[in-house]
Formats: structure tokens, sequence, C-alpha cells
């Protein structure tokens, strides 16, 4: 047994101080954090947005609201989020109900490790 310093715990395998992240790869972890902005933002947004078509007020405020809307950060527009797999961070041709790529989709479920799927026999 190897006493490991970084998480203080026994343990048989030599500690290096690497750590597991939870995503997978680095496209994963970008679409999160524009996940995490566009949600703080979206009531801005919405607001500027509102402000920005409404064509009773005058121009020169609609301006502001445009201004102010380019002034947003721009991973805080929702338009620029991606659906990814979450096992393989595939970006294409996910079924979006599992969030999982077709290709992962069909691995599990011709393996019947998905609940309530069953391949289609006729």
């Amino acid at each position: 047994m190897i006493f490991c310093k970084d998480n203080g715990k026994m343990s048989c395998m030599p500690c290096f101080g690497q750590g597991r992240s939870y995503y997978v790869d680095w496209r994963m972890l970008r679409d999160v954090k524009r996940r995490k902005m566009a949600f703080e933002y979206a009531d801005q947004r919405l607001r500027l947005d509102a402000l920005r078509k409404n064509k009773i007020l005058p121009k020169e405020l609609q301006e502001v609201a445009s201004q102010e809307i380019a002034a947003l950060p721009r991973d805080s527009c929702p338009v620029r989020i991606r659906n990814r797999c979450v096992l393989t961070s595939r970006p294409r041709g996910v079924v979006w109900r599992w969030r999982l790529s077709r290709i992962v989709f069909r691995h599990l479920a011709d393996h019947a490790q998905l609940s309530g799927v069953q391949r289609a026999m006729w």
C-alpha cells in the first residue's frame, strides 16, 4: 500500500497527481462554458432584444439596446451552443432524447443497455 499525498488516501497504485476531468475533451468543456454563460445572460439578452425589436419605441432607444446586446459576451448567445454526445463529444448525429451520438446509441441499443429501447423487428 502506498500513501498518496494529493488525496490523502492509501492506494495500491502510485499516485502521479494526474486527475481525470469530467469532460471528454476540450470541445465539450467549451460547450459547457457557453451553456453556463448563455444561462447567466438569458434574462438580460431577452429584455434587450424586446427593446430592440419594439417598433413603437424611439429609434435612439432601439439603437442603444442594439449596442448593449453587441457589448454582451459572444459566448452568451444561445446560437453558439451545440448539442454533443455526452460519451464521445461528437457534435453531429446526436439523438436528442438520450444525448448520445447515433453510433453510441446503436451500440448501446444492440447490447440492451438502454432502458426502453428495442431493436425494430418485423
